[in-house]
């Protein structure tokens, strides 16, 4: 739709002049009101019409129909003294938009072709509306199909004058591109393109139909969700997570071992049954804490997807093509501890062989891939508090490039040790709230919040190739659509206030699903409740998502923070919101939101995910970031 002549180029300087000054290539307005506006039309012929007038062909800058207007050879125009070459200014029509059938991903632009400086603007069909920018977060810039069809424009004639109108001549030159009525189109100044674009009007609109989809021949295959297990301080399985997240319980408890007692703070999110006793004890004996919690997830989420108890074998796959992927930040502290109190009373001898295997943060993937005969490959992701998502977001990439056709991803963690508990306690990270009044201690957004809660647990996921999934008729939760990863480089510990990080690696996921923030309907937040934590999240996804309302979740009023576990666990809670259509409500907070988070945090109740309606979209995040600025953020598609 551009002018290819470079007027930019020549100086503008608006001054009057007589209309029989003016000659073809001159750059003119009708009237000084018209210049301020920026209502501007090149001189295509001149002839005289009578001794005292002069009929004049004028066609918009940036291309459009011709029209005349008779004008007195004294009359005063505005000339913007630039000589533009005539040939160069393209004739167009705006296309009729009236019997086009829209689809998603059809584009309509509308340049203001009177305007020698305008823009192309754009609108993008999706989820059954346009949005002017579908990555901006603007909620406002939204219009309906109805609205878009009033933008096209009827054919037009040599004459200039469109078909079945009334309309020609002076009567033309600017009242036909006004906006019509209610109508709230792309254009300069808040202006609309209106009704009657073709007719020697301000607005040319085109309709670009999106591509058709051509099929990739070796490219990145689509990742699903097949399988979920939990271990958590709501019990064992997923269902006990599940419940109660919708149920509003939190597994918040007492530390009262003996070796908690001295501590400041006495209060963690553990597993209310002891692992070892739900596997065999010569297994249970050559795995840490953590390693227990993630073997016992891994069996869950390996049945939930239709696998065979047993492992690769038992279920007719390849052991090689199959990987796990899990997050640990220490794995178990406990069993160096317990090696050092060893070697300080008992001496070298009394230190196990088994220390130092059991110690390792791999321990939990070695112990998965054992248990389950899987030697495709077995990899552990460190990255503090965002180990378990940048884990699975690995385990997708993995599959998405053929590496493997099926992986275990998520997070283990044990660290609810004396040792641990007293670092986060000097840090004034923790919650010093006790469990006196029966509500969770640890509060996420909440205007009353002072720290977060120690936990431990594990999440796992069963991803899989979905022509894989399809092929064996597997049940599917969801698409495991994209990742994102940034970092902040502003701190050992405290995140960046600016929330700049997170902002980037929640566009990157988007981006990396082949979405847009447009389709965000949901947000699994990492908000562990500490006060400068969830303002620079809040402050993040109010950049990205702007006006838009996106339901927000936080479970760690629920669970505590159960570090590098806590982005399987939030993983699986993401999956069932999208499996489900609801949203857990944010335990901790109800009715005390902090007024600066300024987000559309969902409390009390939980709510349906708004499927069905105008605007609605498919993706849930779920985010995780950690100490030294480590931020990862997970994207899911619903499938349906």
């Amino acid at each position: 739709m551009s002018n290819s002549s470079d007027s930019s180029q020549v100086p503008f300087a608006p001054h009057p002049v007589s209309a029989a000054e003016v000659i073809p290539g001159d750059l003119i307005a009708l009237t000084p009101a018209d210049a301020e506006r920026g209502c501007w039309y090149v001189v295509t012929h001149t002839l005289p019409e009578t001794p005292e007038t002069i009929r004049v062909t004028l066609r918009p800058p940036l291309g459009g129909t011709d029209h005349d207007e008779v004008l007195g050879r004294d009359r005063r125009v505005v000339s913007g003294c630039r000589r533009l070459d005539v040939g160069a200014v393209p004739r167009l029509v705006s296309d009729d938009l009236a019997s086009v059938e829209f689809r998603e991903g059809d584009r309509v632009s509308s340049l203001r072709v009177v305007d020698p400086g305008a823009g192309e603007v754009s609108y993008v069909r999706r989820w059954g509306v346009w949005h002017r920018d579908l990555d901006g977060g603007s909620g406002d810039d939204v219009v309906s199909d109805a609205e878009v069809r009033g933008w096209g424009g009827s054919e037009v004639t040599e004459a200039g004058v469109g078909v079945g109108s009334e309309t020609s001549g002076a009567d033309a030159r600017v009242g036909a591109g006004t906006p019509g009525a209610g109508a709230e189109g792309p254009g300069a100044a808040g202006e609309t393109p209106g009704a009657g674009v073709g007719n020697g009007g301000e607005f040319v609109v085109r309709h670009h139909p999106r591509p058709e989809p051509v099929a990739a021949v070796g490219g990145p295959r689509r990742v699903v969700v097949t399988g979920l297990g939990a271990v958590t301080p709501l019990g064992v399985g997923v269902d006990e997570l599940w419940r109660g997240l919708l149920d509003g319980r939190h597994g918040i408890r007492e530390l009262d071992g003996e070796e908690f007692a001295e501590l400041p703070v006495r209060v963690a999110g553990t597993v209310p049954v002891d692992p070892a006793e739900l596997l065999p004890r010569q297994a249970a004996r050559r795995m840490n804490r953590a390693a227990q919690f993630a073997v016992l997830a891994a069996r869950e989420a390996w049945g939930d997807a239709g696998f065979v108890a047993g492992g690769t074998r038992e279920s007719g796959l390849d052991p090689e093509r199959v990987g796990v992927s899990l997050g640990a930040i220490l794995g178990d502290a406990s069993v160096l501890v317990g090696g050092d109190r060893k070697l300080r009373d008992k001496g070298p001898r009394g230190v196990s062989p088994l220390t130092t295997p059991m110690t390792v943060p791999s321990q939990a993937a070695s112990q998965v891939s054992l248990d389950l005969h899987i030697t495709g490959e077995a990899r552990t992701v460190t990255a503090a508090c965002a180990s378990g998502t940048e884990a699975i977001g690995a385990a997708i990439d993995r599959i998405r490039y053929g590496r493997v056709d099926i992986a275990l991803a998520g997070g283990a963690e044990a660290v609810v040790t004396p040792a641990i508990m007293a670092s986060f306690a000097a840090m004034r990270a923790l919650s010093t709230r006790g469990l006196a009044d029966g509500s969770s201690p640890s509060r996420p957004f909440g205007k009353d919040r002072d720290g977060f809660v120690n936990g431990e647990g594990a999440g796992v996921l069963v991803l899989e190739a979905e022509e894989h999934a399809r092929a064996r008729g597997a049940r599917i939760y969801c698409e495991a659509a994209g990742w994102g990863l940034s970092a902040d480089a502003h701190h050992m510990a405290a995140p960046d206030p600016s929330g700049a990080g997170v902002a980037l690696a929640v566009r990157r996921a988007v981006r990396d699903a082949g979405g847009h923030v447009a389709d965000v309907v949901h947000v699994n937040a990492h908000a562990t409740a500490t006060v400068e934590g969830d303002l620079a999240e809040a402050g993040a996804l109010r950049a990205v998502f702007g006006r838009r309302n996106v339901p927000v979740t936080a479970i760690k009023g629920h669970l505590g923070h159960l570090q590098g576990a806590a982005g399987g666990v939030e993983a699986v809670a993401t999956v069932l919101a999208l499996h489900h259509g609801v949203v857990p409500a944010t335990l901790g907070a109800v009715g005390e939101l902090d007024d600066s988070i300024g987000l559309d945090v969902v409390t009390g109740v939980a709510r349906e995910l708004p499927w069905g309606e105008d605007g609605a979209g498919d993706l849930a995040l779920s985010n995780s970031f950690g100490f030294g600025g480590h931020n990862a953020v997970l994207a899911l598609r619903r499938v349906g």
